[in-house]
């Protein structure tokens, strides 16, 4: 079992940055891949970004391309997403996910349901 918990949304200008992070407990954090999704109202969940176990291997959708970027910290159980140049269409419910992972590069793990644990989310909202 792993809970996950996320923190770091909040409402933020066009074009400013939030850095959204992810703690995780119950379960050897290394043994998991580590993504983050997006739901906006009215539309189906996405993927934003992956990372692969150790962290070597990252993947991100088209859509955040060049403005989000994923990391994780083995030693503290964390896992993190930096967004910078926010877009109104970046408004969301962004939520972390673990997979059970045997070592697979990260562009392995871009559906949900590969993931075998969620957290309850949290709000970004990007809004002048």
């Amino acid at each position: 079992q792993v809970q996950l918990v996320e923190s770091g949304g909040g409402l933020v200008q066009p074009g400013g940055s939030l850095r959204l992070s992810c703690a995780a407990s119950g379960s050897i954090f290394s043994l998991y891949a580590m993504g983050w999704f997006r739901q906006a109202p009215g539309k189906e969940r996405e993927f934003v970004a992956s990372i692969s176990r150790s962290g070597s291997s990252t993947f991100d959708a088209d859509s955040v391309k060049g403005r989000f970027t994923i990391s994780r910290d083995n030693a503290k159980n964390t896992v993190s997403l930096q967004m910078d140049s926010l877009k109104p269409e970046d408004t969301a419910v962004y939520y972390c996910a673990a997979a059970q992972s045997l070592g697979s590069s990260a562009s392995y793990y871009t559906t949900g349901r590969l993931y075998s644990y969620w957290g309850q989310g949290t709000q970004v909202t990007v809004s002048s």
